[in-house]
């Protein structure tokens, strides 16, 4: 067998040469993990930096022998055979570490003469060719553990949620029991099976005399705290670590997964817990106030007991998961109770306050489609709190969708990106993808191209009625609430976002020089209208180009490019590639005045402080704030775009497939409290900013213009003399309004 089997055993490179694949991971700029992607999860650890006690404990098991043997220990071996010759079987293999380093390179697992044979020869050469600490090095590295994970140091991340240096006695003999059978001496799914193996590796470990006696009944005693989680993390950025995968897939393709890529965003952990938070808690309060839908599906309950909990677990196992949100099946109903089972397999009850969103489909004159009853699949949620006082509530799965994302007002670098409203319900990512109407969120910067034509705050427009003929057909654009103020400032027609004054405004300015203008902000210009339109909205817009746009406001008048990745590093540590942060207010990058951003900045803080975003104020108390609300046409798209603290912020909400939002609903009520949520966190640790008057300006009656424009009476008013537009004239030169659009967006 010897002359058969050697000729055909493979070259041992793999293991002189050793090359781990280690997968591709995705950490914020805080090195919170946020990400993995690869076949196999595993931490590559030196052995000299493998805690002792973990190495003894392994070794106390699996090889006690393992420093004094040449690769077969022959005392265990015969041990083995005699096991197998007492049950007629081949069930003890007496492998050694290094047996088991060439069955997890190179051979099957199956117990056969050949195979073992086979182990045997590849383990001389592996002893020959390696010492015993490369040796070790290399299994403590490469065995797998169960829950995805390879080698010991990932182990304890998925069942600890901790690196090796920190666990206990007790942990280190759990980990040390893995190896024998991964899927039988799991902790995380059979803890039983896997208590009984670490107490059987203790007790090695104490007649070993690798730990004291009391450290033995202490590690007995010691209850473990066993992450169900897996390879799970404890900060939700899926949206971010999926952009950034794509980022390194693009250039390294399938080596990705198995060089040991470490990716390093410019994402801020803190401000990404905060953003999501708050996206969640939003989302769930907009579709609760718009009622329950019914339940997902229903199911017939079997009789037989077995039969029925087969059923439950069938239907539940095709629910798709979201965060927090069970799927569960009634199994009872009565006037004040639902009774259910969730896919945990846990019975629960609820009533009261958690029946609320429900009430509708509990009562006797629900329609059946519509009404909850045994077998009814429903989402329950529990109430945060001490596990004795929990609580539950019937939910459901949102429909609509939003996004958040923050940027460094300076720089440019994300913080915070939440793509929709769960990753695993939807990957398209509305941050960077979905291109929507901005509605008046656009306003401000008409607003800033009107100041570089000598208008300013002050400047007043007559709110009245407008008709616009186009030729073929009229125009009338309308404020949202249909009130007309007559003559009001530029600063109020912001703050309260009044349609038909920005038109005027828009008109005086001119479409060429507006539209035109878009693109120092960042704005594609060929996704927005040349038409008066364009006031309100009507073009398309991404939440990041948003957030880059609003940026120039915040960072006194420079262009900057959002951006997410910092720094990608090979699996040695050497820096692949980084991108290095601009630097700050550079001349170079300027594309407004700063007399413009101040008076911009003006108006917008005044749309915060009493305008459609005071929410923004009343909530979070700071004069540095400003924003602007945005609701398109029948309430389609809701967005909140401001900024404060050095930090821009932009919040939207809508529906995939387009359709209005409720006819109470606006960007105030929609998306602001999402920025609001985020925000109040975001800018603990900053403090405001005020920016002073820079030079060139001159005031008029309280309010700041450019100083050329002091004693120029053209830039006074603008159609106060008019009650409505003169006749036959067009929406902009040589163009007619949108057919159909009756009512552009607006707010």
């Amino acid at each position: 067998m010897l002359f058969v089997i050697a000729p055909d055993l493979p070259a041992i490179d793999a293991v002189s040469d050793y090359r781990p694949k280690i997968p591709l991971r995705i950490y914020t700029a805080d090195n919170a993990l946020i990400g993995e992607f690869g076949e196999e999860h595993r931490n590559f650890v030196p052995v000299k930096d493998v805690p002792d006690m973990m190495k003894k404990a392994i070794l106390a098991i699996e090889d006690k022998r393992f420093y004094d043997h040449g690769g077969i220990d022959w005392i265990r071996a015969l041990g083995a055979v005699k096991a197998d010759l007492r049950h007629m079987s081949l069930r003890q293999g007496g492998s050694t570490i290094t047996m088991q380093v060439a069955k997890n390179f190179f051979l099957s697992r199956d117990k056969k003469p050949g195979r073992k044979l086979a182990e045997v020869l590849l383990a001389y050469r592996i002893e020959a060719a390696l010492t015993k600490d490369q040796i070790l090095e290399l299994y403590l590295n490469q065995i797998y553990l169960g829950q995805r994970s390879f080698g010991f140091a990932s182990a304890s991340q998925a069942y600890f949620s901790k690196p090796l240096k920190e666990l206990s006695v007790a942990e280190f003999a759990m980990l040390a029991g893995l190896p024998q059978n991964p899927a039988r001496n799991n902790p995380a799914v059979n803890p039983k099976a896997a208590r009984k193996r670490q107490h059987l590796i203790l007790k090695a470990m104490r007649e070993q005399d690798i730990i004291t006696e009391k450290q033995y009944q202490d590690a007995l005693k010691e209850v473990l705290h066993v992450s169900t989680k897996g390879q799970e993390f404890d900060t939700h950025a899926e949206y971010v670590a999926e952009l950034a995968r794509q980022q390194v897939y693009a250039q390294f393709k399938e080596e990705s997964y198995t060089r040991g890529i470490s990716v390093y965003t410019t994402i801020l952990k803190a401000d990404q817990d905060a953003a999501y938070e708050s996206v969640r808690r939003n989302v769930l309060a907009y579709d609760q106030r718009h009622g329950y839908r019914g339940p997902e599906a229903f199911i017939d309950l079997p009789d037989d007991e077995e039969d029925r909990e087969d059923a439950i677990d069938q239907v539940l196992q095709k629910r798709r998961s979201s965060d927090r949100l069970i799927p569960a099946v009634v199994t009872a109903v009565n006037a004040k109770s639902v009774q259910a089972e969730t896919i945990d397999g846990e019975d629960i009850e609820i009533t009261g306050d958690g029946l609320k969103l429900a009430a509708p489909a509990l009562s006797a004159s629900a329609k059946p489609e519509f009404k909850i009853r045994p077998g009814a699949v429903i989402r329950v949620i529990k109430s945060e709190g001490k596990p004795e006082k929990t609580r539950w509530a019937i939910t459901q799965v949102p429909q609509v969708a939003a996004a958040f994302v923050s940027i460094d007002a300076n720089t440019g670098g994300l913080h915070a990106m939440v793509g929709g409203f769960d990753f695993n319900l939807q990957k398209f990512n509305h941050v960077t993808q979905a291109w929507r109407q901005p509605g008046s969120s656009i306003k401000p910067f008409i607003y800033s191209a009107a100041l570089e034509k000598g208008y300013f705050p002050a400047t007043l427009i007559n709110d009245s009625p407008l008709s616009l003929d186009g030729g073929d057909s009229a125009w009338n654009p309308q404020n949202d609430d249909g009130v007309y103020d007559g003559p009001i400032s530029m600063r109020t027609s912001l703050a309260k976002s009044k349609n038909v004054t920005t038109v005027r405004l828009l008109r005086a300015v001119s479409v060429p020089y507006a539209h035109n203008y878009l693109e120092k902000f960042g704005f594609d210009l060929a996704k927005h209208p040349k038409n008066l339109t364009m006031a309100l909205g009507t073009g398309a817009v991404t939440p990041q180009q948003m957030a880059g746009a609003y940026a120039v406001f915040a960072n006194g008048g420079y262009q900057v490019q959002p951006y997410l990745i910092a720094k990608i590093v090979d699996g040695d540590g050497k820096i692949i590639s980084e991108t290095k942060p601009p630097v700050v207010a550079q001349e170079s990058n300027r594309v407004l005045d700063p007399r413009n951003v101040f008076l911009a900045d003006q108006m917008m803080r005044e749309v915060v402080r009493s305008g459609t975003g005071a929410q923004a104020y009343q909530r979070i108390g700071r004069l540095d704030l400003a924003g602007k609300t945005g609701t398109t046409s029948d309430a389609v798209d809701g967005w909140f775009a401001g900024y404060g603290g050095g930090v821009v912020g932009v919040a939207w909400m809508g529906y995939d497939d387009p359709k209005s939002l409720g006819g109470r609903e606006f960007g105030a009520t929609l998306a602001l409290p999402i920025w609001v949520d985020y925000m109040k966190v975001a800018l603990q640790k900053r403090p405001p900013q005020e920016l002073p008057a820079p030079q060139g300006l001159a005031q008029r009656d309280g309010e700041w213009l450019y100083s050329e424009y002091l004693e120029d009476p053209t830039v006074r008013a603008i159609d106060l003399d008019l009650q409505a537009a003169p006749a036959g004239e067009a929406a902009t030169a040589g163009t007619s309004p949108p057919q159909g659009e009756v009512n552009p967006p607006h707010q």
